[in-house]
């Protein structure tokens, strides 16, 4: 059963000390929290999270309401091929208001790698469950790097051999901190053989990883490397003389008050921590309250690419802070600059691997409607997942256990996305000027069509409309006319006007990488009586975006208006196209 948002949000007041109010919210930006108005530069500095409703925040709370309902099957073993994990916390935040905070399945179900326990002995998942990020503890290195970075104690373009002579062994002495913090060092993905199978004790892992052969020259390949981080970690404790743990807690958990955040939580916290794997090689049992990475776990728990635990509402409060340009309640962890290099793409020449110093950047394969050129995000292999999204400032926070019992479980990807896209499509859109407009939203290997009837047209047909565009490149809307009475259709191309606004003549609109109207304009040349049109939006198997607003539909001859989409009797016929009211928001 999972604890819905509107019960489960107020608790969070005395879980984290947020205000009771929104009287300490900063002063309302106009047109804010419109998803078709991005905000640039960072929230206020004092903004702090509070809960709220999503009617309350300016959102619509179906999407919502349908992510915790879908949540449910993904929880329940009953669902077959659409079971991904035992529990799961959630939390969607806009605008410093948590308007989702919930939890509901199980953080502990399994004695061993198939076998239940005793129904009594099931731990409930609650939006205080503890789990292990795995992956998401990259972000806490990277953060510390940034703050080394700020300090001048380490230079992006500066080698690694720099801070640690012993590390140009091996053809690495020209691999840069930038390199390990992108993922563009060349190292391969995981250590071989892993630390705790050809390593007999900390030291020699330690030397492993500084002996460790990259398997491509610095800065050709973006490969997503654990070395990167494990060597990031060397880096850190060498130039600051502290371990990594200690640099995270000072530096980072202590000032921002996440009390249940850091390596090796002790053991009076075991009741609320989610267990993970049964382990059998090496022969852990069930791991719980232990990390399951077994390199970190070789390194004693505290490592730089895994190890940290901790809640959504710590993590909310850590999103919260880079939104705020780096500070949350006058504690600044990183100035400005450096949450922008978090932000920035320095793998620009990898596309589709873009990324910040520490953060995946666009990845829309787990950000869905969130994902842009600014979003930042990161997952973890337990089922973890962050993805902030600046342009709205927005973020979501997943927490599972699907590695409790065993690792062989499908991908959460799903889930990942649906969060982000839930929170996505929960934002308005209004169609400029206040006029009737139609949604689609779909999923994909799906087609969503507007068409009209037949128009009585002769001679040249000018055709304009204002289109809202978020969707996955190979996603596309196109505008078609047929002559036969819809048994055959043609493509028309158009030009676009706008913000981000393909240049000449096209025949199709994509893409995530703007958020803003375009007006769109096409001419027939020549058209007879019976013309229909059709808006056709296609989208293919694997991802989708927010999805797709259409307004301000005209169609005109000399003669005069054929067609004016305002206008409740308009012709048009819909399928997987919603219209919404004058004036209305989606």
């Amino acid at each position: 059963m999972r604890i819905p948002a509107y019960t489960a949000v107020t608790v969070l007041v005395a879980a984290l000390a947020f205000p009771a109010s929104a009287s300490a919210a900063p002063a309302p930006v106009p047109g804010s929290g419109r998803f078709d108005q991005p905000y640039t530069g960072f929230a206020p500095a004092g903004t702090v999270l509070r809960p709220a409703s999503p009617g309350s925040a300016g959102l619509d709370p179906g999407p919502i309401k349908a992510f915790e309902d879908q949540v449910a099957t993904w929880e329940n073993p009953a669902s077959g091929a659409s079971y991904l994990f035992p529990g799961a916390t959630s939390l969607m935040v806009h605008d410093g208001k948590v308007v989702e905070r919930s939890a509901g399945g199980y953080a502990v179900k399994y004695a061993d790698a198939t076998t239940e326990l005793p129904e009594d002995q099931w731990v409930p998942a609650r939006t205080d469950t503890i789990y292990d990020l795995a992956s998401l503890s990259k972000l806490f290195t990277s953060i510390v790097a940034v703050q080394q970075l700020e300090a001048g104690r380490i230079d992006l373009d500066t080698p690694v051999a720099h801070y640690l002579p012993e590390f140009a062994v091996g053809g690495k002495g020209d691999i840069t901190i930038k390199q390990l913090l992108t993922h563009t060092s060349g190292f391969d993905a995981d250590p071989v053989p892993s630390l705790w199978q050809g390593y007999p004790d900390l030291a020699s892992r330690r030397k492993a990883i500084l002996d460790t052969k990259p398997i491509n020259p610095p800065g050709t390949t973006y490969l997503y490397s654990d070395l990167n981080m494990l060597t990031m970690q060397l880096v850190l404790e060498k130039v600051t003389g502290k371990p990594l743990d200690t640099l995270v807690r000072e530096d980072v958990t202590g000032p921002l008050h996440m009390a249940d955040t850091g390596y090796n939580p002790p053991a009076s916290k075991l009741p609320r921590i989610a267990a993970t794997e049964y382990e059998t090689s090496p022969p852990r049992g069930m791991v719980r309250g232990s990390v399951h990475d077994e390199n970190a776990w070789a390194l004693d728990g505290v490592a730089g690419h895994a190890g940290v635990f901790s809640t959504a509402d710590d993590l909310a409060v850590l999103a919260q802070t880079i939104l705020n340009g780096g500070v949350y309640k006058g504690h600044r962890i990183l100035g400005e600059h450096g949450v922008t290099l978090m932000e920035e793409n320095f793998n620009q020449d990898f596309p589709g691997d873009s990324h910040g110093l520490g953060f995946e950047l666009d990845q829309i394969w787990y950000m869905g409607g969130l994902s842009g050129p600014g979003t930042l995000g990161h997952t973890g292999f337990t089922g973890t997942s962050l993805v902030i999204d600046p342009s709205s400032r927005s973020f979501v926070i997943l927490l599972t256990n699907r590695v409790h019992p065993t690792r062989n479980t499908p991908s959460t990807n799903p889930a990942r996305r649906g969060i982000a896209q839930a929170l996505a499509q929960a934002m308005p859109v209004a169609a400029p000027g206040g006029g009737r407009s139609w949604y689609s939203g779909q999923g994909g290997a799906t087609t969503s069509t507007l068409t009209t009837g037949p128009l009585h047209a002769a001679g040249p047909v000018d055709i304009g409309f204002s289109a809202f565009v978020n969707t996955e490149p190979t996603d596309e809307v196109s505008l078609e006319a047929s002559t036969d009475d819809g048994a055959t259709w043609q493509p028309l191309t158009f030009r676009v006007s706008g913000t981000g606004a393909p240049s000449g003549e096209v025949s199709t609109l994509s893409g995530q990488s703007v958020r803003a109207w375009w007006r769109v304009h096409a001419r027939l040349p020549q058209a007879s009586d019976g013309l229909r049109l059709r808006w056709r939006y296609t989208t293919d198997p694997s991802y989708e975006g927010r999805g797709v607003n259409l307004t301000g539909l005209r169609v005109s001859d000399s003669s005069g208006v054929l067609l004016d989409g305002n206008e409740p009797d308009a012709p048009l016929t819909s399928e997987g196209f919603r219209p919404l009211p004058a004036a209305g928001r989606r």
